[in-house]
């Protein structure tokens, strides 16, 4: 048999109540809803509270501490360099591989998604984007103007990559992870007009908490996805290749907002139930069941190991995998379903789910067949029970936590890295400098006024040699004139900032509610020089030598391509 293709959309910060399957009458999601009726879909199915922990599990099949991913930002979103991801795994089986969209598992080679298995690669790989309308996109490593709204837009891309395949007559692995309903909440009108004065009916358990305008947003934002998975869902079927694609569809954790999710407990970045559920829908014509339901618990854990089962991947291990392939729920094969413990944490709060209990974080205990809301804390009545989950929780975690450095250096010239892009969000700066938002994702440095001010990467230099440095800079035209230095060790470089830059501030027009992360700006490149770089660990170091004007300039990233 032909291996089937695989599509897998990944929405980001959509709850599991925001769509109108589960019940939610305030939106209409045909396409996504189509899925669930044309496949199997999984009725408590979990994912990591935030974003790059669930992607981390979903991609390598491992619980996200062990990969090395500890959080969102600052380079806590990376995996260590030995593990091993889908993307390698299928392109190793002979799969044409791309991905498109949100990556959010580092930045710098070697875990940059074209160096984690993925042949095509379009969208951004930070975990936040301050601009959906034509930004700045990375484009297998080189910068390039986003067309469009951008989930349109890495819809388009996909889609090409598809066609490309299909003719070919290629097996392809498509992921499209999307970056909406996560802000900044930008929708095209046409969707927002759907929604502005709408009356919304479907209420979250504690009402007076719902923010309006950002629940609006984040619902039209919904509904712009599906219409994109009906494009994908619509040319599988004008290719001629429905029947042989498996099509999954999920989100990365509960609601980034308050409003309804069917009673549950819980938003984004909790370890209750609704920060953890999400939807889980997979289709795979005349070889999946239809309209079935399967209610054993599962988690992004699983998606890797039930693929390669599906597809008939012998699936090479370096390291022992967390999850289990779902394959005989799925198709309904019978025989006895082990009892599973799933364990969900970030930043200390870990909770735990059998099929009946969860364990909270606090350690509550809740019997979540009778009390699916968590309103009813029965550790009191059930102490032996207690006792006993919080024994395995707290042996778990101590399993998985952090053993060494939990900030590893950042790569700089790892061999086959074509360039190193460090930016903003991945150093720190000193004296009066200051990051353009408390969100690192996607910042940039400004107040830099004083040429005692820093601003440093810690990285390891892999590869030793010449560097040609360019850094993404604006200035106006009153402060032109700051030498600015690089330096690593004894070696380093300066130039002159003699191009004056100072464009406007990008985004605020298009929220359709206000942001707390950064606005963007259109930077520009600046050449410094050829650096010479030792192998080795250490800081690389930005500072001014002279500062005639108000400010040196705001600095939104740092490059670096070897040369000769």
């Amino acid at each position: 048999m032909a291996r089937p293709n695989v599509v897998i959309f990944l929405a980001d910060d959509q709850g599991w109540g925001d769509l109108s399957y589960h019940g939610n009458r305030d939106l209409s999601t045909p396409h996504i809803d189509s899925l669930a009726k044309e496949g199997t879909r999984f009725d408590r199915f979990f994912v990591g509270s935030v974003c790059a922990p669930t992607r981390a599990a979903m991609l390598t099949g491992r619980t996200h501490l062990r990969t090395g991913v500890t959080g969102v930002s600052t380079g806590r979103e990376r995996f260590h360099v030995d593990e091993l991801t889908m993307g390698e795994i299928f392109k190793g089986a002979g799969y044409a591989t791309g991905a498109f969209g949100k990556w959010h598992n580092g930045t710098q080679y070697p875990n940059h998604p074209n160096a984690r298995g993925f042949d095509q690669y379009y969208g951004f790989t930070s975990g936040h984007w301050g601009q959906y309308f034509s930004p700045m996109l990375d484009h297998n490593g080189t910068f390039v103007k986003g067309e469009g709204y951008i989930t349109d837009d890495l819809t388009n891309k996909a889609m090409e990559f598809i066609g490309e395949q299909a003719k070919a007559k290629k097996p392809f692995l498509a992921y499209l992870p999307y970056c909406t309903p996560h802000s900044p909440m930008q929708v095209p009108d046409e969707y927002w007009d759907r929604f502005a004065k709408k009356d919304l009916v479907m209420k979250h358990r504690d009402p007076k908490l719902e923010q309006p305008l950002h629940k609006k947003a984040a619902l039209a934002m919904v509904e712009n996805i599906d219409w994109n998975v009906g494009r994908v869902l619509k040319q599988l079927d004008d290719l001629g290749v429905a029947d042989d694609t498996i099509v999954i569809y999920f989100s990365d954790n509960g609601p980034n907002g308050f409003r309804w999710n069917d009673d549950m407990k819980g938003k984004k970045g909790t370890v209750d139930e609704g920060g953890l559920r999400v939807p889980f829908f997979i289709r795979w014509p005349g070889k999946i069941p239809a309209d079935s339901e399967v209610e054993e618990i599962a988690d992004a854990i699983d998606i890797l190991p039930t693929l390669t089962d599906l597809a008939g991947i012998a699936r090479p291990e370096p390291k022992p995998i967390d999850g289990v392939s779902l394959k005989p729920l799925i198709m309904k094969e019978g025989g006895e379903w082990p009892e599973r413990i799933l364990y969900s944490t970030f930043r200390g709060k870990t909770s735990l789910r059998t099929q009946r209990y969860r364990l909270s974080n606090r350690n509550e205990l809740f019997e979540m067949e009778k009390d699916p809301g968590q309103r009813r804390d029965i550790s009191g009545e059930e102490k032996e029970k207690t006792a006993e989950l919080i024994a395995l929780k707290e042996a778990w975690y101590e399993s998985v936590r952090p053993k060494g450095k939990e900030i590893r250096s950042f790569t700089v010239g790892y061999p086959g890295s074509p360039y190193t892009q460090l930016p903003a969000r991945d150093g720190e700066a000193s004296g009066g400098i200051k990051r353009s938002s408390v969100h690192p994702n996607c910042s940039y440095f400004l107040n830099w006024a004083s040429v005692e001010d820093r601003i440093t990467w810690d990285v390891e230099v892999a590869t030793a040699g010449r560097y040609r440095a360019e850094i993404r800079y604006t200035c106006p035209e009153g402060d032109l004139g700051s030498e600015i230095e690089l330096s690593f060790g004894e070696s380093k470089v300066s130039g002159k900032v003699t191009v004056p830059h100072d464009p406007p501030l990008i985004g605020e027009s298009d929220d359709r509610f206000p942001r707390d992360e950064s606005y963007v700006k259109d930077f520009k490149a600046m050449a410094l020089g050829v650096i010479e770089l030792k192998k080795g660990v250490g800081d690389l170091t930005l500072r001014a030598l002279k500062i005639p004007g108000r400010q040196a300039m705001e600095v939104r990233l740092l490059r670096l391509t070897q040369v000769e």
